[in-house]
């Protein structure tokens, strides 16, 4: 998927969100605070994985990462930041597991954030995709 091409259809929409499975927490490297959760979901496809940190159950952390693209929150920051991921370069860093980097991009796209919010409101009835489009207002 390239910046220009965004469009997916309603079907492909439905299909990826359906997808994502959770990854078992303990493969995680956990958090030094006891109050920090972390979620771990990963798509029907490569390069497709959500990350979720809870502090007391809100969102203190978020990733989306979707076929080389990414969009990313943090508390401290309060806004959404999409950016690109080295995961459809070749070389001989991505091809080690945990090697993901992402660049920023200098404007957000704001064509791949709506297509983030379109797959997360498939799920919104399940709370952590409820919470999560909570931080799209």
């Amino acid at each position: 998927m390239n910046r220009r091409n965004y469009v997916l259809d309603k079907d492909e929409i439905k299909s990826l969100g359906a997808s994502l499975r959770s990854i078992e927490p303990k493969l995680l490297k956990p958090s030094l605070k006891a109050d920090t959760v972390k979620i771990w979901l990963q798509g029907g496809e490569p390069y497709f994985d959500i990350f979720f940190e809870l502090s007391n159950d809100e969102i203190i952390w978020f990733q989306f990462t979707l076929r080389g693209k990414s969009l990313s929150w943090h508390t401290q920051t309060t806004k959404l930041q999409t950016g690109i991921t080295n995961e459809l370069k070749i070389d001989n860093v991505s091809f080690y597991a945990a090697s993901k980097t992402v660049e920023n991009d200098d404007i957000c796209d704001a064509n791949f954030i709506e297509l983030v919010k379109s797959i997360l409101q498939t799920r919104a009835e399940e709370e952590i995709f409820a919470k999560a489009l909570s931080l799209f207002n």
